[in-house]
């Protein structure tokens, strides 16, 4: 078989090649030589955020982050979710995972805010320009189809060892699907409520505030739950370039065929990754209910005006049908009540005027 596939290699004489991979080196290197103070400061906010919001989530002690995640569980979906996630971080506290797991999450979530706030304004300009839809969907598709490890080696030339090349790996693996579901979600507004929208006279940027982010929230929150799986997905290769957390501990069981350590620290990950989730599902399904009951009221609106309306035409029928001086006084009455009082007061004066 070796011998085979040695005599094809041989078979096949190409007259070029291509220094495909000379250009790219070469960019690269322009990019590190002449905007190295630029990846310097992203490297401090990018290092600055995640050391804070580790800090805030290991400076207390485990069983008051529990505490704090099992009352927001309960308050997005109640005491079953609560339940689950008491035993589930207790699980995490038990096989002596814990601060690996709040160094994962703080990167996650670190990688999920900054994927979600370039994602967002992205899909919007993609879905309000076609020009700008057809230059960022094949960037959408060379970041999705690429493999997460090519990634890490530019990432580790720009910004070195450590947790910051793990989370810009994260960013741009997890970007597209924000993108892509936020241009999906406005494109997907109905056209008539925004020409109704353009009809009251509202400018462009009130017409997106308004209508059409309220409209394609459910969309664009599908999106940031899948950038937060994403996000998870890519922590064991962020492990590979010195990230630690549980993605440190997976890489050292495959290093060590250590099966106990990687059976507890990918069970660790599972559990953060179905909290996380059913999180950001709760409330997109409770930013889904809001319309709905406003689409209630506005239809409960519709059915009493409609008897208003039904009734007011039966009482006008039944003016019309009365003497043509006792229509048109009720209709002075009620176009104006002053009027009508400054009329019958004049009519009295003339009654006393006429017995004096």
């Amino acid at each position: 078989m070796s011998s085979l596939t040695l005599m094809a290699a041989a078979s096949v004489d190409v007259p070029f090649r291509i220094p495909l991979g000379v250009w790219v080196k070469d960019v690269v290197d322009f990019i590190t030589d002449g905007f190295g103070g630029l990846f310097d400061v992203i490297r401090v906010i990018f290092g600055g955020l995640y050391e804070l919001l580790d800090f805030i989530l290991t400076a207390p002690p485990f069983w008051a982050v529990i505490l704090v995640a099992v009352v927001l569980a309960f308050l997005a979906r109640g005491w079953r979710m609560a339940a689950g996630t008491a035993v589930g971080f207790l699980l995490i506290a038990g096989v002596a995972q814990w601060e690996n797991a709040m160094d994962t999450l703080a990167l996650v979530l670190v990688a999920s805010v900054i994927a979600v706030v370039l994602s967002v304004p992205l899909g919007i300009l993609a879905a309000r320009s076609k020009l700008a839809s057809t230059i960022i969907k094949p960037v959408l598709d060379f970041m999705q189809t690429m493999p997460a490890f090519v990634y890490l080696i530019p990432a580790l030339i720009l910004f070195r060892v450590g947790v910051v090349p793990g989370i810009v790996a994260t960013i741009i693996f997890a970007l597209a699907p924000g993108v892509r579901l936020t241009e999906l979600g406005i494109r997907g507004v109905d056209s008539e409520v925004v020409e109704a929208g353009q009809a009251f006279g509202a400018s462009p940027f009130r017409i997106l505030r308004q209508i059409q982010l309220p409209l394609a929230l459910p969309s664009i929150m599908a999106g940031v739950n899948q950038v937060i799986m994403l996000s998870l997905s890519m922590v064991v290769i962020a492990g590979m370039v010195g990230a630690g957390g549980l993605g440190g501990d997976v890489v050292a069981s495959l290093n060590r065929i250590d099966i106990r350590l990687g059976a507890e620290a990918g069970i660790s990950v599972v559990i953060i990754a179905v909290f996380l989730d059913r999180m950001t599902a709760a409330l997109g399904q409770k930013r889904r209910k809001r319309p709905r009951v406003a689409q209630t009221s506005r239809a409960s609106t519709a059915e009493s005006t409609g008897s208003d309306a039904a009734a007011g035409t039966s009482a006008v029928g039944k003016s019309a049908a009365m003497s043509p001086a006792k229509a048109a006084f009720d209709g002075g009455t009620s176009e104006s009540g002053s009027g009508t009082n400054a009329g019958a007061g004049e009519g009295r004066r003339g009654q006393e005027a006429a017995a004096r």
